[in-house]
């Protein structure tokens, strides 16, 4: 990567507890600058494992962000799923902190029978009430809940810009769930709304992906021809990226993203 690169890109995926070094070790001699942390079937480190992952991440300057788990819905009618959902938020939040990552990526609701000015009022009132929590303990960490590539999901582009307007969170933009839920590609639509917010970083993920008229189906490898065109209109937006790849094979995606970038 060339010296203050401004789109830093990394794969999801670390390995396990045991295999990690060894990855960051290889990441960072690949030119690989970020890497994401999937908790998405649950948290796997404790927090003296999150730190020394921590360490060796930052010895191979490679940053780190983390996936909650898959099952949050801070929109459930049932208060006790509300505060499992919370709880593996906040679980994540504190594995961050011990492991130096910058970012807490979930998903953070569904509609249901909600309208989504409604779902919308409580989503921020249960981020709120997380954001008070990780200041009470100094965890130095970002709640950045996802676009989402479903339409029965909470999560356009519009509601979290708001979402982060009013609470101060950050946010992480989806291009693959944005291109699955709108049924089509617009790139170029979402980063001119991002310049029209005045967004100057952003923490995203990218991947191909199969999609239908209720919008994502799955991740699957990224064409080489979407890679160019996003990374040519990032790079000419002057938008700081940090971009996760979240395809099936998303080192090699990641490393095709990298080859692509050094020829623009």
């Amino acid at each position: 990567m060339q010296k203050e690169e401004k789109i830093k890109l990394g794969p999801a995926g670390i390995g396990g507890f045991k295999e990690a070094p060894a990855y960051l070790e290889e990441f960072s001699k690949l030119g690989i600058s970020c890497a994401e942390i999937p908790f998405t079937y649950g948290i796997w480190l404790d927090n003296k494992q999150a730190e020394e992952i921590g360490k060796i991440a930052e010895k191979f300057k490679v940053q780190l962000s983390i996936h909650a788990p898959y099952y949050i819905n801070l929109d459930s009618n049932d208060e006790t799923k509300v505060k499992a959902s919370m709880k593996r938020i906040l679980d994540s939040c504190e594995r961050a902190h011990y492991l130096k990552a910058k970012y807490v990526v979930f998903h953070a609701a569904f509609y249901g029978k909600d309208s989504p000015e409604k779902v919308y009022e409580v989503v921020k009132k249960r981020i709120l009430e997380m954001q008070r929590i990780i200041k009470k303990n100094s965890w130095n960490v970002s709640l950045a809940p996802e676009t989402t590539g479903k339409k029965s999901q909470f999560g356009t582009l519009k509601e979290l810009l708001l979402l982060s307007k009013e609470t101060g969170c950050f946010f992480t933009t989806d291009f693959a769930h944005l291109e699955a839920r709108e049924g089509k590609e617009n790139y170029l639509e979402v980063i001119k709304e991002l310049q029209k917010n005045k967004i100057k970083t952003i923490h995203c993920h990218f991947s191909g992906i199969e999609y239908n008229e209720k919008g994502e189906k799955r991740h699957v490898t990224t064409e080489p021809d979407k890679i160019k065109k996003l990374l040519t209109l990032l790079k000419k937006s002057k938008i700081e990226a940090t971009i996760i790849n979240e395809s099936h094979n998303p080192v090699e995606d990641t490393l095709k993203s990298i080859k692509i970038l050094k020829s623009l």
